[in-house]
């Protein structure tokens, strides 16, 4: 008989070798953090490609594995894939004392990562739009102190500051307000869907001069309510476009040029890294 304390160690070494991380807490954290606690009483239902399945039993043994797994098929909710998640998180590289604001926090599994990455002394806000879903994390995440749930919309809302912005919904753009959100040397990974056929991870930083931004890999989320579609006046980038970007700015603090990449209500795309040109 497996040893489920074995099988979730094992599962925290492929995570932690997954992200390339240099903290060794990650795969600690992973390790420690019940993942069947997030997901409701078993059997469970596996999310591979367009197929869905139960687990032959409610053994926690069969979702330690990077799958996905259902909250609320209804709704297109999943726990998420945990190979990405552990490769977000390390470039994020949470370290204790930080703040972190997590938008579209789900049952709060990752939230719970991460709120244990940044104790002693660091908090997390997670924000969770779905009602049901939010009551649900609020519960998951009792036994961690640091971690508070928000159930509101996090694109209408004033977020805390926050050292780490974390985001799990697609976005056209992140709104003005989450860029202001970043202390100096902030980070934030979201998901940038500007078109149906541009789908990428994009991990900012705020330094002194401005947002540079990278876009890293291609993602796709559930989109974010509100901040999903682009206006008529938007200019939507090819994935070509959306890929050379290499810094973000908000329109108050720097009018769209030759640049521009992609622009959508307050905030615009460049190609420039943030050190190049007069306003870099």
């Amino acid at each position: 008989m497996s040893n489920i304390n074995d099988i979730r160690r094992f599962y925290a070494r492929l995570m932690a070798a997954n992200a390339a991380s240099s903290d060794p807490r990650l795969e600690e954290v992973f390790a420690s953090v019940p993942r069947e606690a997030f997901l409701g009483p078993g059997p469970w239902t596996i999310i591979a490609g367009n197929a869905t399945f139960m687990t032959p039993s409610a053994d926690p043994a069969h979702i330690y594995q990077n799958v996905l797994v259902a909250l609320d098929a209804d709704k297109g909710i999943n726990n998420g894939e945990p190979f990405l998640h552990a490769m977000w998180i390390g470039k994020l590289a949470p370290k204790p004392g930080e703040a972190v604001t997590h938008i579209g926090a789900g049952s709060g599994y990752y939230t719970a990562l991460l709120a244990t990455l940044v104790s002693p002394g660091g908090t997390v806000a997670a924000f969770e739009l779905d009602d049901q879903m939010a009551e649900l994390a609020r519960g998951n995440l009792e036994a961690y102190g640091n971690a508070t749930v928000v159930q509101g919309d996090a694109v209408t809302s004033p977020l805390p500051p926050s050292d780490i912005v974390y985001v799990n919904a697609g976005v056209v753009a992140p709104p003005a307000g989450w860029l202001k959100a970043l202390r100096p040397g902030g980070r934030m990974i979201f998901p940038w869907r500007p078109a149906e056929r541009v789908p990428f991870a994009v991990m900012v930083t705020r330094g002194e001069k401005g947002f540079a931004c990278h876009p890293f890999m291609r993602s796709w989320f559930i989109p974010c309510v509100g901040a999903s579609t682009a206006d008529t006046a938007a200019k939507i980038p090819t994935r070509e476009e959306a890929a050379r970007s290499r810094s973000i700015w908000l329109i108050e603090d720097r009018p769209p040029d030759g640049t521009a990449t992609a622009i959508f209500g307050e905030v615009w795309f460049s190609s420039d890294p943030v050190h190049a040109g007069g306003n870099g």
